[in-house]
Order: C-alpha cells, then structure tokens, then sequence
C-alpha cells in the first residue's frame, strides 16, 4: 500500500510539472487505480475521471470500445485494452490514460489466458502502448501487482514527457 501511494504522488508531481490530467479505465482493478490516485491529497488538480468498465457492455458503452471486438479477441486482449485508454482519453479529454483488463481470479481463467494475465495500456496524447503481464499469486495480489504496474507505466511515460520538454 506504502509502495503504491508513492508511486501516485509521484505521478501528481509530474503531471502537475506537465499541467496534465490522467484518466484511469478499469476492469479487474474495480477502480483500484483511481483509488490509490485520489488517496493522494490534492489529486484533484492532475486526475480527472476514473471509468470501471467490468462489463463488455459497459466497456462498449462508457468508452467506445467496438462490440466486435470481444467474441474476437476477448475482453482481456491487447486491442481491448487499446480501444479502453483511447476511449477514456477521448471521453475525459486527458493527455495520460491507463486501462487494465485481466483474469484475476480464482476462477475465469483458460489455457491461452491463465489467472494472472493482465492486459495494460498506456496513452500520452495520440501515443498507445499496451503489455500483458502474468501475476502470480491470489486475486487480491494479482490486483494489486496490476494496480502497481499501471503507475509505474504512467509514471516512466510522465517521466520521458518532461525529459522531452527540458
């Protein structure tokens, strides 16, 4: 929890450095992300909006991702997870955007999509990169080393962004 809390204060000082808002789209986090930002005092002048998804529904209606989408690739997938952070970009007009999508567990998982398996995307501006990464451990670890992941990408990407300006 420490290590998290951080993690999201570190961020609020750089993207109060950069005058910019970050927007979080969640699934198997339920709104962890946005939890640890807004434990941050102040996080109200850098976070805009925070959107749980948990739904394919949900995940097509609040942030446009395409329905065709899940019967092709499955809601934890890279293209998903693209379409999520665009689409909070978009709906929030921030500059920085998370979005996770993954098999927490204990139960849900596949072969091709083991517990664990977590899809990440990050968006600065127009720029989208996404990794899937395998967690170990309960449902509650795996959220958490999610919720960890999310920041720490936000925050390299944050990090680069005011190297660039310098």
């Amino acid at each position: 929890m420490k290590e998290i809390t951080q993690l999201a204060a570190e961020l609020g000082r750089c993207l109060q450095v950069l005058n910019a808002y970050v927007t979080t789209a969640e699934s198997c986090t339920g709104g962890g992300i946005a939890e640890a930002i807004t434990r941050i005092p102040g996080s109200s002048a850098w976070f805009e909006a925070g959107y749980v998804t948990y739904s394919n529904r949900q995940k097509n209606r609040q942030l446009n991702v395409p329905q065709a989408l899940f019967p092709k690739v499955g809601a934890v997938s890279r293209e998903v997870v693209e379409a999520m952070v665009k689409g909070a970009q978009e709906k929030s007009l921030s500059r920085f955007a998370v979005a996770v999508s993954g098999v927490a567990g204990p139960d849900g998982g596949s072969l091709d999509k083991p517990v664990g398996t977590v899809w990440l995307a990050w968006g600065v501006g127009e720029d989208v990169t996404a990794e899937c990464q395998h967690f170990p451990g309960n449902r509650d670890e795996v959220r958490r080393q999610t919720v960890k992941a999310a920041l720490e990408g936000l925050l390299r990407r944050a990090a680069v962004e005011i190297e660039n300006q310098g």
